[in-house]
């Protein structure tokens, strides 16, 4: 049966991958975004030109409580990807930063919660909900990677790890704010809610930088032939996971309702896929690329080490396919064959 999908940030890189991948499958898809972010245009000429039904663009901003309160009326489910998503952004202008994700997630529950549909949301958090409580876990460190030694933490981090010290940076506690409406607006309201507490997430139509998104920014940087920055040693380590296996979670998710709403789930790669950044390097290397690379001091609050523990999200019958290697790859194919996109 074709659905009515809202994507809040449909036109970033989450977001119009999922509008991609809906569309195919035949359902309706508005994608309302500002367009602040780079490469959001191409990724809504990429959509346009791939898709000549089914796709609506609204221009807007979910700090305006009224048009989402207008296309919510009669949509089935929303995919709230909309967000500030850097964390030195957040340090720089915290206040913008707390009116998009605090207040723009709080202004979709609100819109949600006043249609007539009573749509499906899931919401994109982060692990940076964890805070600083992440880098009090005894670390060794390794040639290439830090690793936990708890024993405790062989599978990452649970849903259940405590997220009340410090040092959120001012994106995390935006973050973790809509994250905490998320669950009290279904156990309240009853809105069927669920909330996805994001790992690294890379892929195909994702134009990275040196403040979000680093595995593309590292390929793009390498193909481009520009220079790198490595804030630290590099021996930070991330779970990673690839595009389409974030999208088949949201499938799965909503298909799965009934078991998961209302609840929060760490979604990445979980601990069979972490790469550190000179691991990824040295990948990168092995394709014939030469990045060029310097060091710089630590950035503040980051987490040395952050691996998801994701087995809950095996509850609505999900797990990564996409090793880091094949995922790699098929980024670096893209970047390689659409320079053109990058100048």
């Amino acid at each position: 049966m074709s659905e009515r999908i809202l994507i809040t940030g449909g036109a970033g890189f989450v977001g119009s991958n999922l509008a991609d991948y809906f569309l195919k499958k035949g359902h309706e898809v508005i994608v309302f975004d500002n367009f602040m972010r780079n490469g959001v245009d191409k990724n809504v000429k990429w959509l346009e030109e791939t898709h000549k039904k089914g796709l609506s663009v609204v221009k807007d901003d979910v700090r305006d409580f009224n048009a989402l309160e207008n296309v919510c009326e009669d949509v089935d489910v929303i995919f709230h990807t909309a967000a500030q998503v850097a964390v030195t952004t957040s340090v720089n202008n915290p206040r913008e930063d707390f009116e998009i994700n605090a207040l723009g997630t709080f202004n979709v529950l609100e819109a949600a919660r006043n249609s007539n549909t009573n749509p499906i949301i899931i919401y994109t958090s982060t692990n940076k909900v964890y805070g600083n409580n992440v880098n009090k876990i005894p670390l060794v460190e390794k040639e290439t990677r830090y690793e936990f030694t708890d024993s405790n933490f062989k599978k990452g981090i649970s849903e259940d790890f405590p997220a009340d010290a410090n040092e959120h940076t001012p994106y995390g506690c935006s973050k973790y704010t809509g994250d905490i409406y998320m669950r009290d607006f279904h156990d309240i309201f009853g809105l069927r809610t669920v909330t996805f507490r994001m790992s690294c997430i890379y892929g195909l139509h994702q134009y990275g930088n040196e403040d979000q998104g680093w595995v593309a920014h590292f390929v793009i940087s390498s193909v481009l032939k520009k220079p790198l920055v490595l804030y630290g040693n590099g021996k930070q380590v991330r779970d990673v996971l690839f595009i389409d296996d974030l999208v088949k979670a949201f499938e799965l998710a909503i298909e799965n309702i009934n078991k998961t709403k209302g609840k929060a789930y760490n979604i990445g790669g979980g601990s069979e896929n972490t790469i550190s950044l000179l691991e990824l390097l040295d990948m990168l290397k092995k394709f014939g690329l030469k990045p060029e690379y310097s060091f710089d001091d630590w950035r503040t609050a980051d987490q040395k080490v952050y691996i998801s523990d994701i087995r809950k999200a095996g509850e609505f019958g999900w797990k990564p396919q996409i090793s880091p290697k094949e995922g790699v790859t098929k980024l670096f194919q893209w970047v390689n064959g659409n320079k053109n996109l990058f100048d």
